[in-house]
């Protein structure tokens, strides 16, 4: 008669719990997606300064199971990639930006058309499992948010008579 194999398993213990895990399983709950406000709302004219913000911009604190533990993490707005939809540069800033009259972040555009603004949000991150102290992550975590419409329009003065 062969001997008996007993299989022996070991139960997940809070550092059997990884970042790669963390963040395949739950990126879309952990980092919130920051919209673009633009001013003036919804259309611009060419060669205009049209300010550009987000104000939902703080840190997020969430808690998520995994392995049956806790764990929660923080992410934190480390910098924010703005693309403005015309070909142009991508604008890195160090803050959310701020509404009119600050003028703290703004763009030109050149040529007149319908055009989407996105912001990506670099967050750094850590996590505490269960309560056993917090884990850095290196580098940061880019999330795009959802894109804002904007119809950039012409302008043309043109000189009248007034009448008398």
């Amino acid at each position: 008669m062969p001997p008996t194999q007993v299989v022996v398993r070991r139960l997940p213990q809070p550092q059997d719990v990884r970042w790669e895990q963390i963040l395949t399983e739950n990126k879309e709950v952990l980092f919130p997606k920051l919209g673009v406000k633009v001013q003036p709302a919804g259309r611009t004219l060419v060669n205009l300064d049209t300010i550009v913000y987000t104000d939902e911009s703080r840190v997020s604190t969430k808690t998520v199971t995994l392995l049956g533990f806790p764990v929660v993490v923080e992410a934190t707005p480390m910098s924010y990639s703005w693309d403005f939809g015309d070909g142009g540069p991508v604008l890195i800033t160090s803050t959310p930006g701020k509404p009119y009259p600050a003028k703290e972040i703004t763009h030109k555009y050149m040529k007149r058309g319908s055009t989407k603004v996105t912001l990506t949000t670099n967050y750094a991150a850590r996590f505490n499992v269960a309560d056993t102290g917090w884990q850095y992550v290196d580098g940061t975590v880019p999330i795009a948010g959802p894109p804002t419409v904007l119809l950039v329009r012409e302008a043309v003065p043109v000189l009248v008579d007034p009448p008398r």
